[in-house]
């Protein structure tokens, strides 16, 4: 598991997908939650401004992501 540091209380789901590394570009972020290739907490998210908090767990591609 990769554990992702955030400086905030919150980060909005396409902006941490950039933040940890996982899309380059906001379209590319985008894309993939488009694509229902997200997984918060494992169930499948559809929301780019969805707000993750710290303890939340990103799963893509069958890597998974802890925010700390």
């Amino acid at each position: 598991m990769n554990e992702i540091k955030i400086e905030t209380d919150i980060i909005k789901l396409d902006s941490f997908l950039k933040w940890a590394g996982i899309a380059s570009l906001g379209s590319e972020a985008k894309f993939y939650i488009k694509n229902e290739d997200i997984k918060l907490n494992g169930e499948v998210e559809t929301q780019r401004g969805k707000k993750l908090v710290k303890g939340d767990i990103i799963e893509f591609n069958n890597e998974f992501y802890k925010i700390v």
